[in-house]
C-alpha cells in the first residue's frame, strides 16, 4: 500500500530552500515511481521527450498519485509557442512542472503563461559539442559565466534549475545566491535537491557507473538472472510436453463418460 502524503507544490518547494535538501530521482516506469513514493522520495522526474514517454506519464502519476512530478521537454523546441504548448500538455496529464534546457527566451514565454519551469545549468549532456564532457566552472572565469546563466534564468521565471557536474564548493555558493531551487547532479551536497537517474541507483545497465552516481543495486546481474531462469522455463515446459508428463491429470477438465456417451449417441443419430 501506498503511504499517504502531501503532495508538494511549487510554493511548498520555495519554503523548505535552504531547510533541507530533497531527494530526487529520475523515473521511467509505474514501478520505480510506485517504489519511489513508497519509499518517501521527495521529487520525481520523467521523460516528455516522445511519444512512448508523453503516454507513459498519465501511467506514472496514477502509480504514485502523492508525488511531485517534473517532465523532461524535448530538445530542440523550435519556437515559444512549441514550448508553450507542450508544456500545457506536460501539465494536463499530471505533470507539476516541466524541465526545459532551452534558452531563458524559450523558459520566460512558458514561465509567462503560467507554466512552472526547471532550467540547466552546468554541463548540458546535448550541447557537449560546446564544452566536451567535463566539470564545468572550475575556473574563476568559467563560474563568472555560469552565475550569469543562473541570472538570466532566473530573471525568466524558472523556479528551479538542475545544476550537472559543477564542482561542489562552488554549486553550495550559488545555490545561496539564488531564489531558484538548485537541483544537484553530481554538483556535491549543498544544493535545494539531490539528483540521481533510476537507471544508475539501481544499476541496470551494462556500463560503467558515472562518477557522480552510485549504485546501490546490480539489476543487470539480476536481468540476466532472470533470462537464463526464463529459458530454464521454456526448456522444461518443451521437455514435459515431449514426454507427456504435461499436461497431467491435475491440468485437465474432467468429463462424465456417461455424458460423452450420450453425446455420441446423439450424433449417431443426428
Amino acid at each position: 500500500m501506498i503511504r499517504a502524503r502531501k503532495k508538494f507544490t511549487i510554493y511548498d518547494l520555495r519554503k523548505l530552500k535552504g531547510q533541507r535538501c530533497l531527494t530526487h530521482i529520475h523515473v521511467k516506469s509505474p514501478e520505480e515511481a510506485v517504489a519511489a513514493e513508497m519509499a518517501g522520495v521527495d521529487l520525481m522526474s520523467c521523460s516528455f521527450d516522445s511519444v512512448d514517454s508523453q503516454a507513459q506519464l498519465p501511467k506514472l502519476v496514477e502509480a504514485a498519485p502523492n508525488s511531485f512530478f517534473s517532465c523532461a521537454t524535448p530538445h530542440g523546441l523550435a519556437s515559444q509557442e512549441d514550448a508553450i504548448r507542450i508544456g500545457f500538455q506536460a501539465l494536463e496529464m499530471g505533470a507539476s512542472s516541466v524541465y526545459c534546457s532551452a534558452s531563458p527566451w524559450i523558459i520566460e514565454a512558458m514561465v509567462r503563461e503560467g507554466i512552472p519551469v526547471v532550467g540547466h545549468l552546468g554541463l548540458v549532456p546535448r550541447h557537449v559539442t560546446w564544452t566536451n564532457y567535463r566539470a564545468i566552472g572550475k575556473t574563476a572565469e568559467e563560474a563568472k559565466i555560469l552565475y550569469k546563466k543562473m541570472k538570466e534564468l532566473e530573471s525568466a521565471g524558472a523556479y528551479a534549475a538542475e545544476i550537472e557536474c559543477v564542482p561542489h564548493q562552488l554549486a553550495s555558493w550559488l545555490c545561496g545566491e539564488t531564489s531558484m531551487l538548485l537541483m544537484s547532479l553530481g554538483s556535491g551536497s549543498g544544493c535545494d535537491t539531490q539528483f540521481l537517474f533510476s537507471d544508475d541507483i539501481l544499476g541496470d545497465y551494462d556500463e560503467r557507473v558515472p562518477r557522480h552516481a552510485k549504485a546501490y543495486r546490480n539489476f543487470l546481474e539480476e536481468f540476466r538472472r532472470l533470462q537464463e531462469e526464463r529459458i530454464a522455463a521454456f526448456k522444461e515446459y518443451i521437455a514435459d510436453v515431449g514426454s507427456g508428463s504435461f499436461p497431467d491429470s491435475s491440468h485437465l477438465i474432467e468429463m462424465d463418460e456417461s455424458e460423452l456417451k450420450v453425446l455420441k449417441d446423439l450424433i449417431k443419430e443426428s
